[in-house]
């Protein structure tokens, strides 16, 4: 399988170093949506969505005013997920299954744009965007997203292990190289999104983690404006920092069989983006 690394949605959120731990504090720090493209044998593969069209034709609107003015974001369409498809050469139709890591306005924004594209999602997560318990869910997820009525397919906690993970599990329709490995913690039914590509496994940990540096073997890190924002959004704080525990051991003691990558680190995005 073919896999390409696509940004979906940059976000320039004010806080320079707090946020990304390069060097000055009065400018705008820098995050991508970092989505993938499978190209299997039979069609294609989205893991999240980005912002999508609609985002781009009205952001406050479809993303939320409050979010765009937060993360600094200000989407264009050449970096949609259907503008990345259809720039390599294919139909929006191609794509036939999109894997979410979540629900959150940054990775669902496209759906809309691959109406016919069977949408993977845990159970958790799609009760929690579907039908918010509390205010919080209500804010964090847009129904606006959902009202295409996505053709869903869903996933309770069941599955194998795999890697020290467990409950990981293939998806219905979908080549068995490419695995959900629940990742709860920054939403309920977060998960990542492991691919075997045949020349070792990539796992998509989507907001699992925000910064580079929380996966360094040695030394592990993070700003200190980053740690207060994953600390501000998270839904479930243990299991959150256990499965960083876990990614960072994951990352260390396998580096030579699975790349691990979050969705909105741009230094990872850029290193595997080139290769």
């Amino acid at each position: 399988m073919k896999v390409h690394h696509l940004n979906c949605g940059t976000m320039r959120a004010p806080g320079g170093k707090l946020l990304d731990g390069q060097p000055g504090l009065l400018r705008r720090s820098e995050l991508v949506a970092h989505c993938l493209l499978i190209e299997t044998g039979d069609g294609l593969v989205l893991v999240d969505t980005g912002f999508g069209r609609k985002g781009v034709e009205n952001p406050g609107a479809w993303l939320g005013t409050p979010f765009t003015i937060m993360v600094g974001a200000k989407p264009v369409e050449t970096e949609t997920a259907a503008h990345h498809v259809e720039a390599l050469g294919h139909k929006l139709e191609d794509v036939r299954h999109i894997i979410c890591t979540h629900l959150d306005v940054d990775h669902a924004g496209g759906l809309a744009d691959f109406p016919n594209a069977v949408v993977h999602v845990r159970t958790a997560e799609h009760d929690a965007a579907t039908s918010p318990a509390n205010q919080s869910e209500k804010l964090r997820f847009r129904a606006n997203q959902f009202a295409h009525r996505p053709l869903w397919s869903m996933y309770d906690e069941a599955g194998d292990d795999w890697f020290g993970f467990q409950a990981v599990r293939e998806l219905k329709g979908l080549p068995p190289e490419i695995l959900l490995v629940p990742l709860a913690g920054h939403t309920k039914g977060h998960t990542g999104v492991a691919v075997d590509t045949g020349d070792g496994w990539l796992l998509h940990a989507g907001d699992a983690y925000f910064f580079h540096g929380q996966m360094d073997p040695v030394k592990p890190h993070c700003p200190p404006g980053m740690t207060a924002f994953q600390n501000m959004v998270q839904t479930l704080r243990k299991p959150r920092l256990e499965n960083v525990e876990r990614l960072r051991e994951l990352s260390r003691e396998h580096a030579d069989e699975v790349t691990v990558f979050s969705a909105h680190s741009p230094v990872e995005y850029q290193s595997l983006s080139r290769g």
